[in-house]
């Protein structure tokens, strides 16, 4: 009933195309300055005569109005935009059934703005709307030469531990978009594959309207990627070296830093044309301190294993993109992109453990062993993609999108172990590698509608989306042993995952106030196949996801946001896989094939403030959270872990996060963002069959900090912090995490060359930067392990334009296939 009662919706809502209308009038709202559209623009239309408010509309994302059902007469039209001056048009003198268009209507930025983009040259670093922050990319120098990860991790709710984990206020589940496009895969994985120097802004949706896909917990980040000029061409380009770090920790080789990325964009007349391509190898050198004990209390034994040694990084990307934008006319849009990639990633850790067994009760030694592990992880993904767009515009200014894309990637790789004697490394005492492949094929297929109906739009959509996984994974020891599970470490893990779903949702203002509300149904459908169970796991589940979002403009210089929306936070295959891998001597990884995905009920409200010289804002959010995913640690063996997923009862998070833009002089620009919040998990855990109970809670805040000083008209000066405290787990807690940088400008040919020298990871000897402990423990274990990463490291970046980019490029990425590398 309830899928059909949203059918019922959906085509309610494009039957509107046909309703008659009276006078119309329509238009676009852009920047006076750069052509720029500009999205959620009030437009409002009065009469000549008595000024009176006729009718009233917001702009969507393209800059784009309609004002319908006006009667014949003499009308004024007025525009307003935040930090930007007032726009009238007048002498709008409509007949009976005409439809007139404006053009463009240009807005020219305040004075508060005007002085800012004086200054710098460039547009406001941070804007506010309705449904989203954006913050522009550029103002970090310290991420020049690196990926997306770099830009992100400098924002308010956004932040990254030693391990590259990113969360959004605490939640590491999140939906990545593209240009708007979902992708469907592991954040850390998609966005090291984007260059920095691609990204234009990042849009922050921490409480999404219905027309998004509700998956992610901590919300929507919508990476936008830079195109061309307005009209002609334009190249941009961008080599990166670096030395290796001052700090040595005796790895087996040096780590290697250089890369570069390409971009092209021409447009002319009716056709937009980008194509770019990068190369990125950036090792990681570091080190590893570890302590674990294990309890046998059948035996009366406890087995303590500490260790220590190398774990370091070899890591390198490259791939090349392309898309075609081509407009007819103005009715018709075709757009169509393509995707090939490569990434490779090994991990070594050679490590000295150092076995003893004793006596539970009175301590005493029974036994003791010196060994070396060399331990090599190795993963390569080749990934393949294209897309295909088609938008048609109606005479009532309705649109309708139709989207389609397709991915194949191949994943491989293999971890080995390999257990030496010591000192005597060259007698091997055991090898256990595990090769895996990993094919994965994905579709997803979009249908959208908007249509505008008295002072708002009404939105309404179909999605269908797929993927399929056929994993299959081995499994040798050498010498062979007796282990009586061994067949269970092999075999094959197929899993399918089907979603249809449809939204509605409206959208509008009213005076002072605006809104949109909508409602998304789903049903999803997942199945995985396991080569040693002959019943399937299956689970299907139908969800209903509203949302709600408000804003209201007190004056010129506050306004007020609320919302809330429900979410889905989905298992992902490797989430799914219960064939065991020997990721260390010490450490087994399996999933759960019947792990259930987490809902979340999301809910904020806060002030936004502007003024002359940069703005504040202050958010209050609430999260709950059904089924939180964990990653637990259970004993396997006397000197061996098993970690596990599966779903605790429930968490919730409450909190408060604040930022600012400031512009104290003209020489000097600070962003400034924080995050705190006290997050609490509870009710029982099952490991692979235990059961235990789980009740852990504290309070976590993060810090990032960026700050820039003009040195002349070419020198600039730029010093940014990350810092994120100790943190609680389902089972301990994770330490703090701290990475200071900085970063020396050089401008060059108008600002089209400029050449940047970065020190990253800057800790100057006092250990303190770049480390992370990680404690967990149960009732017959205890584990900590503490990671200590390189410092002080050097990176000189080189960048041309030709032509200075800026705006939306459709260039496609990875749906599918990172998230499972």
């Amino acid at each position: 009933m309830n899928f059909r009662l949203f059918i019922a919706i959906f085509f309610l809502g494009v039957s509107q195309a046909a309703f008659g209308q009276k006078a119309a009038v329509t238009g676009a709202v852009v920047d006076k300055k750069d052509g720029q559209p500009l999205e959620y623009a009030s437009v409002a239309v009065f009469k000549t005569a008595d000024s009176s408010l006729v009718a009233g509309a917001v702009t969507d994302a393209k800059g784009a109005f309609t004002l319908e059902k006006l009667k014949p007469g003499n009308y004024h039209l007025r525009v307003l935009f935040m930090g930007y001056e007032a726009g009238y048009v007048s002498g709008i003198n409509l007949t009976e059934g005409q439809r007139l268009s404006l053009g463009k209507v240009s807005l020219s930025r305040g004075s508060a703005l005007l002085n800012q983009v004086n200054v710098t040259g460039e547009r406001a670093d941070v804007s506010s709307r309705i449904d989203k922050q954006t913050f522009r990319a550029g103002q970090f120098e310290s991420a020049k030469g690196g990926n997306a990860i770099d830009v992100l991790k400098n924002l308010p709710s956004v932040s990254m531990d030693g391990q590259g984990g990113i969360t959004v206020r605490g939640s590491s589940g999140f939906l990545v978009l593209i240009n708007g496009k979902p992708v469907i895969t592991d954040a850390q994985t998609v966005l090291s594959q984007l260059p920095a120097n691609a990204v234009e802004n990042i849009e922050l949706i921490t409480s999404p309207s219905a027309k998004y896909d509700p998956d992610g917990k901590g919300g929507i980040i919508n990476i936008i990627t830079k195109k061309g000029a307005t009209d002609g061409l334009a190249v941009s380009a961008n080599i990166m070296a670096g030395l290796p770090s001052t700090t040595d920790h005796g790895n087996k080789e040096n780590p290697k830093r250089f890369g570069g990325d390409l971009t092209v964009n021409f447009k002319k007349n009716k056709w937009d044309v980008s194509i770019s391509g990068n190369y990125t190898r950036n090792d990681n050198a570091g080190y590893r301190e570890g302590d674990v004990y294990t309890k046998n209390f059948t035996s009366g034994i406890i087995t303590r294993f500490p260790s220590n040694g190398e774990r370091s990084f070899d890591k390198y990307n490259y791939a090349g993109r392309a898309s075609a934008t081509f407009t007819p006319d103005s009715n018709n849009t075709f757009s169509a992109g393509f995707f090939i990639g490569k990434r490779y990633q090994a991990r070594l850790a050679d490590i000295l453990y150092n076995n003893t067994a004793s006596d539970l009760n009175t301590g005493e030694l029974i036994s003791s062993t010196i060994y070396f592990n060399s331990n090599l992880q190795t993963k390569e993904g080749n990934f393949s993609l294209g897309n295909l767009d088609y938008t048609r515009r109606f005479r009532n200014q309705s649109t309708l999108t139709a989207s389609a894309l397709f991915e194949s990637a191949r994943l491989y790789g293999n971890t080995c172990n390999r257990n030496l004697g010591y000192p005597d490394m060259t007698k091997v005492l055991q090898e256990v590698r595990n090769p895996y492949e990993n094919p994965i094929d994905g579709y997803r297929f979009k249908l959208d509608y908007s249509v505008n109906i008295g002072k708002g739009k009404l939105e309404s959509g179909y999605q269908f989306r797929h993927d399929r996984q056929n994993g299959k994974f081995d499994y040798f020891v050498d010498p062979a042993t007796s282990q009586p599970d061994a067949e269970r470490f092999r075999g094959s893990a197929k899993t399918r995952n089907q979603v249809n779903s449809v939204y509605t949702q409206y959208s509008g203002r009213q005076q002072k106030l605006e809104y949109v509300a909508g409602l998304r149904y789903e049903y999803a459908a997942r199945t995985v196949e396991l080569s040693y169970d002959p019943e399937p796991h299956k689970l299907d589940l139908s969800n209903l996801f509203p949302s709600v979002n408000l804003l209201y403009n007190i004056n010129e210089k506050w306004k007020t946001k609320a919302g809330y929306s429900k979410r889905i936070q989905r298992t992902n295959n490797f989430e799914l896989n219960p064939i065991p891998e020997r990721e260390h001597s010490e450490t087994l990884e399996q999933g759960d094939p019947d792990l259930l995905p987490s809902f979340i009920d999301l809910a904020e409200a806060g002030p936004v403030y502007n003024f002359k010289n940069g703005s504040v804002f202050v958010t209050a959010y609430y999260q709950h959270i059904k089924n939180p995913i964990q990653r637990v640690n259970s004993v396997y063996a006397d000197t061996i872990l098993n970690r596990v997923f599966t779903n605790a009862e429930a968490a919730r998070t409450f909190g408060l996060e604040a930022g600012t833009n400031l512009q104290p002089a003209k020489w000097w620009s600070l962003y400034l963002g924080g995050n705190v919040y006290n997050y609490r998990i509870k009710g029982n855990l099952e490991i692979l069959g235990v059961s235990s109970t789980v009740n852990n809670k504290n309070w976590v805040y993060s810090l990032n900090m960026n700050t820039s000083f003009k040195l002349g008209t070419t020198w600039s000066l730029q010093a940014n912090v990350n810092y994120l405290s100790a943190r609680p787990t389902a089972q301990g807690e994770d330490s703090r995490f701290l990475v200071p940088n900085t970063s020396l400008k050089r401008t060059f040919m108008d600002g089209r060359m400029a050449a940047t020298l970065q020190w990253q990871n800057m800790d100057l000897g006092m250990k303190q930067t770049q480390r992370q402990r990680i404690t967990t423990s149960g009732r017959d274990f205890y584990t900590t392990t503490n990671y200590i990463y390189e410092t002080d490291v050097f990176l000189l970046n080189l960048s041309f334009n030709l032509n200075k980019p800026g705006g939306k490029s459709r260039l496609p990425n990875s749906e599918f296939g990172d998230k499972e590398f």
